[in-house]
């Protein structure tokens, strides 16, 4: 088994950094084993995670992208050292399974959020439970989505949902543009709760459900929960640690909520 696996998307910047890299491992003792570098942005870390979830390796992203939330900065110069001192943290997906319009059961996994979105001009009716308990009985919105810690600061922050720590062991149900009823903001429940999102009116209301970038269409009843036994061992650069990043986030949505 290789030491160190490195990936990259088809972006010119990110197959240039995986060339430098590659030079430097051949120059370098690795210490750590089993690491796959992951070059390119959040969405291809997404997509490598996913391909990978039976793996138990550490996976070390660098952004190449615009934003790399997931991501660490490159640095040719600190490379090795980074790897060397990197820091690790481990996360489990929501688990979405999606029945559809014909009755057929679909099943993917989102490390950042479900989505459940209206398909059409017509805005979606749904019915939330958690844990089999009814949250809201009828909301009528342009959906709903159930976010991760880790994904908290992305979907999530731009509906005006709450940022999770990672340690919270919660996740987030947020709304998406409610007409019915307009103050309803949401509600934070444990990360091992059972979600399950029912639409009301799938003929006239079709809906989508969407795990990250996963869409299943006419979907006719969602049920959403952590799945604790998929483990994702994600590594950061010493003193920037996605821990970090979301208490960086999170003050910087309180100082915007002070200035508004």
């Amino acid at each position: 088994m290789k030491r160190v696996q490195i990936i990259s998307d088809k972006n010119q910047k990110s197959l240039k950094i995986k060339s430098l890299i590659q030079k430097k491992i051949k120059q370098n003792n690795i210490k750590r084993f089993n690491i796959t570098i992951v070059i390119g942005g959040d969405g291809f870390m997404l997509q490598t995670l996913k391909k990978n979830r039976k793996s138990k390796k550490f996976f070390y992203g660098i952004n190449s992208g615009s934003y790399g939330f997931l991501m660490n900065k490159f640095s040719s110069k600190n490379m090795i050292s980074n790897l060397h001192k990197a820091r690790m943290i481990t996360i489990s997906p929501l688990e979405m399974v999606v029945k559809n319009n014909k009755n057929q059961t679909k099943k993917h996994i989102a490390i950042n959020e479900v989505s459940i979105l209206r398909q059409s001009r017509q805005a979606a009716s749904l019915s939330i439970y958690h844990d089999s308990k009814q949250v809201i009985k009828k909301l009528v919105s342009d959906g709903v989505l159930v976010s991760t810690p880790a994904g908290s600061t992305a979907y999530n922050l731009s509906v005006h949902g709450p940022i999770l720590s990672l340690n919270s062991k919660r996740l987030s149900i947020s709304p998406i543009s409610p007409f019915r009823p307009r103050r309803w903001k949401g509600k934070i429940v444990s990360d091992k709760s059972k979600i399950n999102i029912k639409n009301l009116n799938p003929k006239k209301r079709p809906i989508s459900a969407v795990a990250d970038n996963i869409e299943v269409r006419n979907a006719k009843n969602i049920v959403v929960k952590t799945n604790q036994k998929i483990k994702f061992n994600l590594l950061y650069d010493k003193n920037k640690s996605l821990q970090k990043k979301i208490k960086i986030e999170q003050l910087r949505k309180e100082t915007n909520l002070k200035n508004f």
